[in-house]
């Protein structure tokens, strides 16, 4: 019943509210830089072993999907307020 009244009147955030919005951030980002790692790794790894490209060639497709993945995944939520209720969210 108390998570209701928060929710009927979204100026009087609890702390609790705002404490479970962090930890979900928190968790996340751990989340989306875990992707992100995964699918840098595994996208050298396959061309490099399983490909005639080569190291080189497995470095430069691994950082194209770094940076790709960093600006399309971890830097967009990284800049989400942590207010549930803010504009844009």
């Amino acid at each position: 019943m108390h998570v209701a009244t928060d929710l009927e009147n979204p100026s009087e955030i609890s702390p609790d509210l705002l404490a479970h919005e962090r930890t979900y951030h928190a968790f996340n980002m751990l989340v989306r830089w875990s992707m992100l790692v995964l699918a840098t790794g595994l996208t050298m790894l396959t061309l490099w072993f399983a490909t005639p490209v080569g190291f080189f060639g497995a470095l430069i497709a691994g950082i194209i999907v770094w940076v790709a993945g960093y600006y399309g995944v971890v830097r967009h939520e990284a800049r989400q307020p942590l207010d549930p209720w803010a504009m844009g969210r």
